[in-house]
């Protein structure tokens, strides 16, 4: 018995991988762990459905993603509260070792922190500094943290 689930669970997997099917990651809020609802359409980029089935941010080490990502967090004045680099000024260091939310040391959990925003009232979607139909796009966020984790010391991309 257990040998035919197993055969089943199998039949199935290889049929989703041949189909390119892919189960998507759940996002939650950094606050207080309730689902976060994005509009999939918002996802249109190849690598931002990479990111929603798999939470890999495929930007980390992308010279020419970074250097956009740069330019993005500029634009929408990151560097006011976050330092040049995310090194934090007088918001939270987002480079590590010490991340206010565990959770950041993962592109998952940063993106979460970012998009939905935190204790401190600031998001970029959810409540704070950009509005939900005029703000950064899944794909721009993706290449700040990339951005982000190209100035961390702590040996980590977010990815492992």
């Amino acid at each position: 018995m257990l040998g035919n689930t197993f055969k089943s669970a199998l039949l199935v997997s290889l049929m989703a991988f041949a189909t390119g099917a892919m189960a998507e990651i759940t996002l939650s809020a950094t606050q207080d762990g309730s689902t976060i609802n994005i509009d999939k359409a918002l996802f249109d980029t190849d690598a931002s459905k990479e990111f929603l089935a798999t939470g890999k941010n495929p930007y980390i080490g992308n010279e020419e993603a970074i250097k956009k990502g740069k330019k993005i967090f500029n634009l929408y004045s990151c560097v006011a509260c976050h330092g040049g680099k995310g090194e934090g000024a007088v918001g939270p260091g987002l480079i590590g070792a010490n991340f206010r939310y565990a959770k950041n040391v993962t592109n998952k959990g940063m993106f979460e922190t970012i998009w939905h925003g935190t204790n401190g009232g600031m998001g970029a979607k959810g409540f704070g500094l950009m509005a939900p139909d005029d703000g950064i796009k899944p794909d721009e966020l993706l290449k700040v943290i990339a951005f982000i984790r190209s100035n961390s010391n702590v040996g980590t991309t977010g990815n492992e």
